[in-house]
């Protein structure tokens, strides 16, 4: 049976054990939801029955569309357990900082490990004093860092979006060892980065297949429950439709089939554009995204999220033309251009869709270029 859980972190790691000795299935929702919200969510769990051998129940949105509930076996997540107390370096004695809400699946992964032998959670709203270690999003990291990191604080797994040079630099000048790593709700963890580039994780294959990325790993969730998502299968292999290329053992991802923008004849992949946005002086994040046009498709549109430090920022809509044009193709160049904070799921990922719906209501600040 699955227990929807409202997710106020008071009590929940001793609600979470309770449940699992029961056999029971959590599903940890976000305190903040409407009503509505909540019934659509009780609506699924009590009229859907749960496949054999499911302990785990997490809710993913992606960075668009709406929340679909995946179901995991313990092992799924136990058997990485230990892979990740080495790359935090922490056991039982030490506390691990969790930024994003207990109803994001990297948080609920946490719980579920320390239920197990892990690191004891600090949860964002607490005393960070304690932590050796944190689990969240680049956005989340670089809050911290921004508050003044925990005095114990030596480890960072982050993963959810793109992690910089800059933050990385950042987060080594702090005395933290940053490890990023590229995963999915329905996968589980598929490649870290320690700074030389994303490799499996310890345990997963990888496979490139017409430039989508499969994996075999004892990671992967059974499924959904309620409405299907993204996760497909093939014998052993699995995929959630992620574009990556496989070279010297490294991945390079290149997004989500389904978050390309066609412009006229082009094809624009928005992570490649995003890249190149972020290597500029004085962006800090940036997010591309199209917006409907017509016949040709869609308009090349993105948000800056400008860095507030005092070292040399692109001030002027001047200099953003000139260094666009010397490092993007012309199709790849966004036509519309806003600035501001930078929209994110409740986890900290970016929310493509959410940048799109601001952008074209008028919630953005424009900046002509």
């Amino acid at each position: 049976m699955i227990v929807p859980l409202r997710g106020n972190t008071t009590g929940l790691l001793e609600q979470l054990q309770t449940l699992r000795r029961q056999g029971q299935i959590p599903l940890v929702g976000d305190e903040r939801w409407p009503q509505d919200q909540w019934d659509a969510v009780r609506a699924i769990t009590a009229s859907a029955e749960p496949p054999a051998g499911a302990a785990w129940a997490t809710l993913t949105s992606g960075s668009s569309g709406s929340p679909r509930i995946v179901l995991r076996t313990a092992r799924s997540w136990s058997a990485s357990f230990a892979t990740i107390g080495e790359l935090l370096r922490a056991g039982p004695d030490d506390a691990v900082l969790l930024p994003a809400p207990p109803a994001a699946s990297m948080t609920l992964f946490s719980l579920a490990h320390a239920l197990d032998g892990g690191p004891r959670p600090v949860f964002g709203r607490g005393d960070w004093s304690t932590a050796t270690c944190l689990h969240g999003t680049p956005q989340a990291l670089r809050a911290v860092l921004d508050a003044g990191p925990p005095p114990l604080l030596r480890t960072a797994l982050v993963g959810g979006s793109h992690v910089g040079d800059a933050l990385r630099k950042r987060a080594e000048a702090a005395g933290i060892e940053l490890v990023a790593y590229y995963g999915a709700a329905e996968l589980s963890f598929v490649a870290t980065d320690s700074g030389d580039g994303l490799r499996a994780f310890p345990g997963v294959e990888l496979s490139i297949r017409n430039t989508e990325l499969w994996v075999r790993s004892p990671f992967t969730a059974l499924g959904y429950l309620g409405p299907d998502g993204p996760l497909r299968r093939d014998g052993e292999w699995a995929t959630v439709g992620d574009r990556a290329e496989l070279v010297d053992n490294r991945i390079r991802l290149l997004g989500r089939a389904d978050d390309a923008i066609l412009s006229a004849s082009a094809t624009i992949v928005p992570e490649e554009v995003e890249a190149v946005l972020r290597s500029l002086p004085g962006i800090r994040d940036a997010i591309v995204f199209g917006l409907p046009q017509g016949r040709i498709g869609a308009l090349v549109a993105a948000i800056l999220e400008l860095d507030e430090s005092p070292s040399p920022t692109l001030t002027t809509a001047e200099q953003l033309r000139t260094a666009t044009t010397e490092q993007l193709a012309p199709a790849h160049r966004p036509r519309r251009w806003f600035t501001g904070a930078i929209p994110r799921t409740d986890s900290g990922k970016p929310a493509r869709a959410e940048a799109m719906r601001r952008a074209l209501n008028g919630e953005a600040d424009r900046l002509v270029v």
